[in-house]
């Protein structure tokens, strides 16, 4: 990690850091960089837990849309904490590893295809066609759709921080993405941001 260990909370980091671990189980990976801006990294966890643990999507959705999220923005720390729990979800682990070499997923459930299509076309075009909203919004009702621009919106925001402090992996977890090294994309061709044509 770019950053210097904590070595010593204040009263406030170590009042949020419990909180965290109350919660969560212990304060780890990007929390110890949110510790840094104390206020921030409490609205964030909140945040945070809202889109994991309360949102109107269904859990197997949730942990999609911040998978989809951390290959968009290639964070493989919250990859690698994620995509077991998106496959005990049920979610289905082919899709994902398509995913994760920047292919169309083709999910056969069809709520999991079209999210994915939804989030792509605003993380990557940064627009939503008639068509893809229309059909969101009769599969995930309104409430469901802002939920998810708030889970994408939160969980890319998660990604970059991953990124930029250099969140290093979790121990003896691999590197997930077969574009990217550490921190750096070790090959351009066939980069479209996270999607390429099916095939």
């Amino acid at each position: 990690m770019r950053l210097a260990p904590l070595e010593q909370l204040s009263p406030r980091q170590a009042e949020i850091s419990e909180r965290i671990t109350s919660r969560r189980g212990g304060t780890r990976g990007p929390f110890l960089v949110w510790l840094r801006s104390p206020e921030l990294c409490e609205r964030v966890e909140a945040l945070g837990a809202f889109c994991r643990f309360e949102s109107a999507l269904p859990l197997r959705l949730r942990e999609l849309s911040l998978l989809i999220a951390s290959r968009h923005f290639d964070a493989q720390y919250s990859w690698n904490a994620h995509i077991e729990k998106a496959v005990d979800a049920g979610v289905a682990r082919e899709g994902l590893e398509r995913l994760a070499r920047r292919e169309d997923p083709g999910f056969v459930d069809d709520e999991e295809q079209l999210l994915y299509r939804f989030a792509t076309e605003i993380l990557e075009d940064h627009f939503v066609s008639d068509e893809t909203f229309a059909a969101g919004l009769a599969t995930f009702g309104d409430q469901g759709l802002v939920d998810l621009i708030g889970s994408l919106g939160n969980f890319s925001m998660l990604a970059m921080l991953l990124n930029t402090f250099q969140v290093d992996l979790q121990p003896g977890r691999p590197e997930p993405f077969p574009d990217i090294h550490g921190f750096t994309r070790v090959e351009s061709a066939g980069h479209h941001g996270g999607r390429t044509e099916p095939v």
